[in-house]
């Protein structure tokens, strides 16, 4: 095995956690080099809508939003619960904005606060209405040269002669509805045709955050290895002193003189860890999350000794599973005009609730699969993925169209009265404005992705206008949330509790800081991201 060089610092994984780890550690003067499994960089990251949920940073204070210290320990407290230590949660509160005035001088990378999105529970005590999740402005793809030809593409692909935000989605569902719908419309091809004038080649979302990253990168030096997989932890007196890699064909050690830190991503891609971990049904077809996430880091940090935690959970979401791939159900179960039905043909949850609590019923009550039931006047109405109002949907997209409940009750194998009950029954809620079996619409959260225009609720429309469909959902994911179980440090622990000397680890490679939960927009990408800067600013590992 080839000696390739020693650093300073070694980073696993060129996602969001990676990337602002290896940035923090080149910063803070070490020599660093970050090697990535892809032949592309940005991971889940550069696929993402890039919602970063950091409460109390620069950005949302300057916007005006009232947040506190003492609001957001009340809220994640509230939303977490006992599960994760106390100490770890204010870690995360304290590294957050810390990590993003790190980011606005480090890097290229601006942000703005995503207003209006609320926190998935806003009615918690510190709980915020009008949210405190952020999203980077557009990035010039220009400043990464070559670089960007090597940017993990979209999960999403805005349309070509556009910039589109995350918040932009909400208003883009309304196109034929609302006039900020058409408003927006009109923006997203503004703003790129003022950036295009101005010479540049503007990216936005995910691409626009590891885009940035990347570029922070490049300004300080720090190589990044692509089609560069991990082997194993590179262990020297019970110290992890770098990482084995295959890098060119040929096994190479990288030693790491001060710490080596995995943000490698989570195992949703690994069918056998899937399979041993979490309830069944479960498998790898219905994640969004990168390709090469198959728990390589988490393996290799179990090998070393390491505590494994939330091995059981993901960030869920209830996905349609398309022809082309999973879709991600937002808007689409959020807008009036819809219902979740099990096998039973009865409601069983508010489709408009935060979409982990969604999936958590879904296999708490055993209703996999299950049905989003809808009507033509929906399809008349509103954007379904990428599909404008009006136009026909793709045979391949729903699992049954008829002209009545009843038939479509007997192509997805429900019961037909029951079915029949359920529709009555919901729409006559609907026509009241009030969902009293599961309180849809209660909540701020449910109306952000709803239709203002539709009274008496923005949240609750009756289904009557055929033909009826039938979109079959299963419990799909953005990633999985279980690793490493890391400190108030981003130290790696073994089971007694112990740090394991020089490893630390960030993002979806280690146990979330949200636990079995979801605070708000970018739940995952902000943790990721201020565990990052915890991990490559922290001293422990030079004493």
């Amino acid at each position: 095995m080839a000696v390739t060089m020693e650093y300073d610092a070694v980073v696993v994984g060129a996602g969001a956690a990676g990337m602002t780890a290896a940035l923090a550690t080149a910063r803070s003067g070490l020599s660093t080099v970050v090697i990535e499994k892809a032949p592309v960089y940005g991971g889940s990251t550069a696929r993402s809508g890039a919602g970063i949920w950091i409460p109390n940073n620069e950005v949302i204070l300057a916007a005006g939003v009232p947040d506190t210290p003492s609001k957001a320990d009340t809220y994640l407290a509230a939303v977490v619960g006992p599960e994760v230590p106390a100490a770890r949660r204010q870690a995360f509160l304290t590294g957050g904005p810390r990590a993003i005035s790190f980011l606005l001088r480090w890097s290229p990378l601006r942000f703005s606060w995503m207003r209006g999105y609320p926190d998935y529970y806003p009615e918690l005590p510190g709980g915020m209405p009008d949210g405190r999740s952020i999203e980077p402005q557009a990035l010039d793809a220009n400043i990464l040269g070559a670089e960007y030809t090597k940017l993990n593409p979209s999960y999403v692909p805005t349309p070509p002669g556009t910039v589109v935000y995350d918040v932009d989605y909400k208003w883009l569902s309304l196109v034929a509805r609302h006039p900020q719908g058409v408003a927006t419309a009109t923006e997203i091809v503004w703003r790129y045709l003022q950036l295009s004038a101005q010479g540049q080649k503007p990216i936005s979302m995910g691409q626009a955050l590891a885009g940035g990253l990347r570029a922070g990168l490049l300004a300080a030096g720090v190589p990044v290895w692509l089609d560069t997989p991990l082997l194993d932890l590179h262990v020297e007196n019970g110290r992890v002193a770098g990482v084995v890699a295959r890098r060119d064909g040929q096994e190479v050690l990288i030693r790491a003189r001060q710490k080596t830190i995995i943000g490698s991503g989570g195992f949703e891609h690994n069918e056998r860890m899937r399979k041993q971990y979490q309830e069944a049904p479960i498998g790898t077809d219905w994640t969004v999350g990168a390709a090469s996430n198959t728990g390589d880091g988490i393996e290799a940090g179990e090998r070393a000794g390491a505590a494994l935690g939330l091995m059981d959970d993901a960030w869920w979401g209830p996905m349609i599973p398309l022809p082309d791939g999973p879709w991600f159900c937002l808007s689409e179960r959020t807008l009036p005009g819809t219902i979740f039905v099990n096998q039973a043909g009865r409601r069983f949850v508010n489709e408009a609730a935060p979409y982990s609590d969604v999936v958590h019923v879904m296999y708490e009550k055993d209703h996999i699969p299950c049905w989003m039931i809808t009507d033509q006047e929906y399809r008349n109405r509103y954007l379904f993925k990428d599909l404008a109002p009006l136009l026909p949907y793709p045979e391949g997209w729903y699992e049954a169209k008829d002209w009545s409940i009843g038939g479509l009750a007997a192509k997805i194998g429900v019961p037909a009265a029951a079915l029949r009950a359920t529709v009555d029954r919901f729409n006559a809620q609907a026509r009241a404005g009030r969902d009293p079996d599961f309180h849809r619409g209660d909540s701020a959260y449910d109306a952000y992705f709803a239709d203002p225009t539709n009274q008496p609720s923005p949240c609750l429309a009756p289904i009557w206008l055929p033909p009826f469909y039938a979109f079959k959902i299963v419990p799909g994911d953005l990633g999985t949330k279980g690793g490493l179980v890391t400190d108030a440090r981003a130290r790696v622990l073994r089971p007694d509790g112990s740090a394991i000397p020089g490893l630390y680890a960030a993002g979806n490679a280690s146990a979330a800081v949200m636990g079995h939960s979801y605070a708000g927009a970018g739940s995952t990408l902000g943790p990721a991201m201020t565990f990052g800067y915890v991990a490559g600013t922290d001293l422990a590992a030079r004493k």
